[in-house]
């Protein structure tokens, strides 16, 4: 399966270049499947819903399913976060995984970077940082693209992936 990640600080435009990445690459007639890591507790089901009450009552996993969608819910329940290997195992097959976060895994990435954040470069000190996308120009030992340069970004993308 072929990888490449999205990462950088809070506000640094991942989730913008992740959307514009997916609409570019799958319009090139490509199949792509993202994972998106959160840092916090997240819910896709609300209170009342047949789902949700499911899962309350302590049901481990809930397949909710319709003609127009499939959703898998999975309860932890204190047992540990999977690996994102894990996570990816459970995929179907695609041309493309985007993974948005999981900066600490070995995949190769570009961060997104606005220096208006405050935020430090994490390319400096992690080689699995193939390039950088900014909001303002840099200079680094890789390759430096602007953040709204999205066919650029897709193209490296696509060539380092061998697609």
């Amino acid at each position: 399966m072929r990888l490449y990640g999205v990462v950088g600080w809070k506000n640094a435009g991942k989730t913008g270049l992740m959307e514009r990445l997916v609409t570019e690459i799958t319009g090139r007639g490509f199949t792509v499947s993202t994972v998106k890591h959160a840092h916090h507790s997240f819910d896709v089901d609300h209170p009342g819903k047949d789902s949700f009450r499911h899962r309350n009552a302590g049901a481990s996993e809930v397949l909710l399913a319709s003609r127009n969608r499939i959703a898998l819910m999975q309860e932890l329940r204190g047992a540990e976060e999977p690996p994102l290997s894990a996570l990816l195992g459970r995929l179907s097959p695609v041309d493309l995984v985007l993974i948005e976060g999981y900066k600490r895994d070995a995949h190769p990435k570009v961060e997104a970077h606005r220096a208006v954040t405050g935020n430090p470069l994490i390319a400096p000190d992690d080689p699995t940082i193939r390039a950088v996308a900014s909001a303002t120009p840099l200079t680094l030992d890789r390759p430096v693209f602007d953040l709204d340069d999205t066919v650029a970004i897709a193209d490296f993308i696509l060539a380092e992936v061998g697609l």
